[in-house]
C-alpha cells in the first residue's frame, strides 16, 4: 500500500510545528524518518495513525484520504509501535497480542483459531514466544518493545508504523528488529534516531530539521558529511567495506580539544 503525505501542516499548541510536508511511500519500502528532537518526526508519523489531524494537507492510503476512513478501516490499514507504549500491564503477554486482532473480529466476537494461530506466530516471529504467560509488567523496556512489535505484525496491516523502534534495545535486539522490519515486505515508516540503522535498513530516508522536509532519498545518497552537519550539527564520514557502510561522528566541541601531545609542546 502506497502512503502519501501531501503538503500536510500540523499545529500544536497554537503552532506550526510540522510545515507542508511532501512524501511519497512506494509499496513494500522502509522508509527512515531523521531529524534532532523536536524535528517533528513523531508528529507527522501521528497523523498517519490518525493521533493528530493535520492543520492542512492530505494523508493518504492509495488514493483515500485516511481522515474519510472508519475507524475500524484505518486500523486494519495502519499499525504503529510507539516508543513508550502505555501498556496495559495486568495483561500476558499473550493477551496484548492478541489486541492486534480486534480490527477484525465482528463486535463481542470470539477468539478464532486463524487468531491464535496468527498471534502465535506473530510471538515467534520476534522471538517472545517462551513469555506468552508473563505478566506485562515484570518485563524489560526491551521486552515490552518486542511485545508491542508483535502486536503490530499480529494486526496484519499493510502499513507499520514505528517510532523509535529501538528505543530500549540493546545493541543485538536492535539489529533484530531492524532485519525483521526489513524482512516483512510491507510498507513501513520508521522515526529513527540511529543513522547506521537507516543507513543499512531502510530503503529510503527523509530529513527533517524544524518541521521542515531537508531531503528525501536513498540513505547513500542523503546521508552525506554536508548534510549530516547541518542538520545534526555534527561531523561525519563515510566508512566502508566489502559489505557495509558505516558513518562514524565527531561533534564539532571534539574537534576543537587539543590532543594530549599538543598540551605538552
Amino acid at each position: 500500500m502506497r502512503v502519501r503525505f501531501e503538503d500536510v501542516t500540523v499545529a500544536l499548541g497554537g503552532r506550526d510545528v510540522v510545515h507542508a510536508a511532501n512524501l511519497n511511500v512506494e509499496p513494500g519500502t522502509v522508509v527512515g524518518l531523521l531529524g534532532p528532537n523536536g524535528s517533528g518526526k513523531s508528529t507527522l508519523l501521528r497523523t498517519l495513525y490518525r493521533a493528530v489531524r493535520p492543520r492542512l494537507g492530505t494523508v493518504r492510503l492509495d488514493d483515500v484520504d485516511i481522515s474519510s476512513m472508519t475507524g475500524r478501516d484505518a486500523a486494519r490499514a495502519v499499525s504503529v509501535m510507539l516508543q513508550d507504549p502505555q501498556t496495559d500491564f495486568d495483561l500476558t503477554v499473550h493477551e496484548l497480542v492478541l489486541l492486534g486482532r480486534a480490527p477484525h473480529r465482528r463486535a463481542l466476537g470470539r477468539d478464532t483459531p486463524d487468531d491464535l494461530r496468527i498471534v502465535e506466530q506473530a510471538m515467534q516471529g520476534v522471538g517472545i514466544d517462551d513469555l506468552a504467560e508473563r505478566m506485562v509488567g515484570t518485563l524489560s523496556g526491551g521486552q515490552r518493545q518486542r511485545v508491542m512489535l508483535a502486536r503490530a505484525l499480529a494486526q496484519q496491516t499493510p502499513v507499520i508504523v514505528l517510532d523509535e523502534p529501538s528505543n530500549h534495545l540493546d545493541i543485538r535486539h536492535q539489529i533484530d528488529l531492524m532485519t525483521i522490519v526489513r524482512g516483512l515486505g510491507r510498507t513501513v515508516i520508521a522515526a529513527l534516531h540511529d543513522l547506521n540503522l537507516a543507513m543499512r535498513y531502510c530503503d529510503s530516508v527523509v530529513v527533517l530539521v524544524e518541521g521542515r522536509v531537508l531531503a528525501v532519498g536513498p540513505p547513500a545518497d542523503v546521508l552525506t558529511p554536508e548534510l549530516i552537519r547541518a542538520a545534526f550539527d555534527v561531523d561525519a564520514r563515510l566508512l566502508t567495506d566489502a559489505d557495509d557502510r558505516v558513518l562514524s561522528f565527531r561533534t564539532p566541541a571534539e574537534l576543537t580539544i587539543p590532543r594530549e601531545s599538543e598540551l605538552h609542546s
